[in-house]
């Protein structure tokens, strides 16, 4: 096991965005339920204070947002306008995580995504 000099904001949707991700991808779209189950870990810089997570999430919550989004629809089309932090906070529950440890005996790999 080893301790990553990571922190990590974990992403819960709530019913604004199933109700959205119900309407652009009717036919794969989850209930809330299993999207909250799932939800996303994206890590951040590593944390010492709350003030360190609130200007993580000040300088991410776009990023992921963004990214949740295209996850649905991928060109943008019928993502909310505008996207603002009082949207992504009505839209999502972050649950921030000050330790991360990888289990894993395989090496960590990058891979950048387009934005």
């Amino acid at each position: 096991m080893k301790l990553l000099n990571r922190s990590a904001l974990l992403l819960r949707p709530c019913a604004p965005f199933a109700d959205w991700v119900a309407r652009v991808a009717p036919d794969e779209a989850p209930e809330l339920d299993a999207l909250r189950a799932e939800g996303r870990v994206y890590l951040i810089d590593e944390v010492d204070s709350e003030a360190d997570i609130e200007q993580a999430l000040a300088q991410g919550w776009r990023a992921m947002f963004e990214n949740e989004l295209g996850a649905w629809d991928e060109f943008g089309d019928d993502w909310p306008q505008p996207l603002t932090a009082e949207l992504f906070a009505h839209w999502f529950e972050v649950e921030p995580q000050v330790l991360a440890f990888d289990l894993s005996e395989q090496p960590l790999l990058r891979a950048a995504l387009d934005s």
